[in-house]
């Protein structure tokens, strides 16, 4: 909703104004205060209208999802790096559904900006994996099946991995 600049100002306005509750000698409204600056520090690292897009995404509401994203105007300048990563990385997931071209774009888009889980950039590689084994790039598909396969650390992907395995040896 505000600026990734202006979340920090607002953070340094209110911890000041903490400072001076603590000055005063109201020690409840000084830490109130903190704790509310803190809110505005979070929501600098983590992007509201993304963490609302997933929430949407885990009700498999890709329509509701796509509305959360579409209200961020101007990505390259609202959201950090790791922020414009997770924010192409939800738009490869909605049009892998619809445009396979436009998915693999913004999922090479996410990878270039970095996300910070291994198993979303797991995710992300399995994806361009099973965009490129549809247009007939075995070469490419296996090295992004192996890299997916490597950051898999959890066993989270194995039967995905496995399944698109055998879907390859049949080309």
């Amino acid at each position: 909703m505000f600026n990734k600049n202006i979340k920090m100002v607002l953070a340094g306005i209110v911890m000041g104004l903490a400072v001076y509750q603590f000055i005063e000698g109201y020690i409840g409204n000084g830490i109130a205060l903190i704790f509310l600056s803190l809110i505005f520090v979070f929501l600098y690292f983590r992007n509201e209208l993304i963490l609302l897009s997933f929430l949407r995404m885990r009700k498999q509401d890709m329509v509701g999802t796509e509305k959360w994203l579409s209200k961020i105007k101007n990505p390259a300048a609202a959201l950090t790096k790791k922020q414009q990563g997770y924010y192409n990385y939800l738009y490869g997931i909605i049009f892998s559904q619809r445009n396979l071209t436009q998915a693999e774009k913004y999922f090479k888009k996410a990878l270039k900006f970095g996300l910070n889980m291994d198993y979303d950039v797991a995710m992300a590689k399995l994806s361009l994996a099973g965009i490129a084994m549809q247009k007939r790039r075995k070469r490419e598909a296996t090295m992004l099946l192996q890299e997916a396969k490597k950051l898999d650390k959890n066993n989270m992907l194995t039967e995905q991995i496995k399944m698109m395995q055998q879907q390859m040896k049949k080309i």
